[in-house]
């Protein structure tokens, strides 16, 4: 009797150990009915399209590109075809001035999903950030005082003060000709500081001289030589946002199509300035 008790106690145990075993989950199994495949990351395009918001880093101070008119309202040419993209992804514009020498960095801070500012396409830039299509083309011009005899060409630039933003692609065409780069916020500060002959010279947006003389045709500068070189600029992306950049392509696509584009161009040039 002792040894057949005691062989059913052990057939219990070894039972109650095989129902146990069959109740324990595997926790590299999954759920019934859950995917086993990884949930996907909210792309920025994913989160504009959720959010109906786009943030757009961009000056404030670079008419006739982006500026506050008299009223203190954000206007200008990259501000309309900002605000026409936006239209085109189904979002609306919250645009965050920034200086231009901040702008990068806010970029790669993630303080906003696109910067449209008249950045130009540069190899070095584009290591790190994508470009969309351009959406502008434009020339740069050395601009000095009214008065002004000793510079008539950009190697005259030799010894001399240009006034310039230190991140832009324009104080590496006057440093490369010679000149001390005097820093500065923008195109208007450099003009102030020109026009007060605290700088000999600054390289600057044609197109931003031009409406500066519409304004002011009495200021005291003139324009004495032009780069060789005209420069496209486009909206700038983080990498690592195909999506984002090819929507933004297909809305500027778009606009040209059905005529938004031109439109904003003839409004603050006169012309087409894609070209």
């Amino acid at each position: 009797m002792k040894k057949s008790g005691v062989f059913i106690a052990v057939l219990l145990m070894s039972v109650a150990l095989i129902f146990a075993g069959c109740g324990k989950k595997d926790a590299t199994e999954p759920e019934m009915g859950a995917s086993s495949e990884p949930m996907k990351a909210k792309t920025v395009l994913d989160t504009i399209k959720a959010n109906g918001k786009i943030r757009i880093g961009t000056e404030g101070t670079y008419a006739p590109f982006t500026f506050h008119d008299k009223d203190g309202k954000l206007v200008g040419f990259d501000v309309e075809i900002a605000e026409a993209v936006a239209k085109k992804l189904g979002a609306t514009p919250e645009f965050i001035e920034t200086k231009w020498d901040g702008m990068f960095a806010g970029l790669d801070a993630k303080r906003f999903d696109v910067v449209v500012n008249e950045v130009s396409i540069k190899e070095d830039r584009k290591v790190k950030y994508d470009f969309s299509d351009p959406y502008i083309v434009s020339k740069s011009v050395l601009i000095v005082q009214k008065d002004n005899q000793d510079i008539t060409k950009l190697t005259d630039l030799k010894g001399k003060k240009s006034g310039q933003s230190l991140t832009s692609n324009l104080a590496d065409i006057a440093t490369a000709n010679g000149a001390t780069i005097v820093q500065t916020d923008g195109f208007n500060q450099a003009i102030d500081l020109l026009s007060s002959k605290r700088i000999d010279a600054t390289i600057n947006d044609s197109l931003s001289y031009l409406d500066l003389l519409k304004q002011k045709p009495d200021a005291p500068i003139k324009v004495v030589a032009e780069t060789d070189v005209a420069t496209p600029c486009a909206i700038l992306i983080n990498k690592g946002n195909q999506d984002l950049v090819d929507a933004v392509n297909k809305a500027l696509a778009d606009m040209k199509a059905d005529g938004t584009y031109l439109k904003i161009s003839e409004k603050y040039f006169g012309a087409d300035v894609s070209k």
